[in-house]
């Protein structure tokens, strides 16, 4: 009786990572579009632009309210407007995947002795929000969400200023042109005097 040969395992072909496969691609991408990436400055730049992109896409892989989970005692009680003001990030534009780097102030306000949430982690949800494929008007939006969700607040707001490479250096080409979005719920929407109070903390340059 004869059996059929099968490789042992250490002769069988590892499977490529999902690194390496996108690494793969992005080399016949380049190509295709002329680029060849065959000299030594170029030749691992296939790598070192797929491990760009998974670095300035890491918030896929993250959850940005767990920042908002850890409270302190208030200490004030009659507390006004938090802020953390020109908050820098760098984010994908999901249509052309080329980079918008801005500023944000994002700013919250805290119900009568409401626990509060470390200033840094205002910055960190943020951050962690626009470091994915995103348009502006989402990252407001998903950052005052997560802040109306996870404390208790009178109002949350999030004023981004930023500068589109899709719109600076490529189409229109309108250098120097700023992209400014608001965002704002509760009292800080709707309250004329808390409304332009905090408008006032609005980053006041894009990068």
């Amino acid at each position: 009786m004869t059996t059929s040969a099968t490789a042992a395992p250490s002769d069988r072909p590892l499977p490529a990572s999902p690194e390496q496969t996108a690494a793969e691609h992005a080399r016949a991408m380049l190509e295709a579009l002329g680029i060849p990436c065959t000299g030594e400055s170029m030749h691992r730049t296939p790598e070192r632009y797929v491990r760009a992109i998974a670095e300035m896409t890491r918030g896929l892989r993250l959850d940005p309210d767990r920042h908002l989970g850890v409270l302190f005692p208030a200490e004030s009680t009659s507390q006004g407007i938090i802020a953390a003001v020109d908050v820098p990030f760098v984010a994908l534009c999901e249509h052309h995947l080329l980079p918008f780097p801005g500023r944000a102030t994002v700013a919250y306000l805290p119900a009568p002795g409401a626990r509060i949430v470390g200033l840094s982690k205002l910055a960190r949800v943020l951050q962690e929000y626009a470091a994915r494929p995103q348009v502006q008007e989402r990252i407001g939006e998903q950052t005052v969400a997560a802040l109306d969700k996870n404390l208790d607040v009178r109002g949350a707001a999030c004023v981004i200023r930023s500068r589109h490479a899709c719109m600076t250096l490529r189409g229109v080409e309108a250098h120097g042109a700023a992209m400014l979005t608001t965002h704002l719920t509760g009292e800080l929407e709707t309250d004329p005097a808390l409304r332009a109070q905090v408008l006032s903390y609005g980053p006041s340059e894009a990068v």
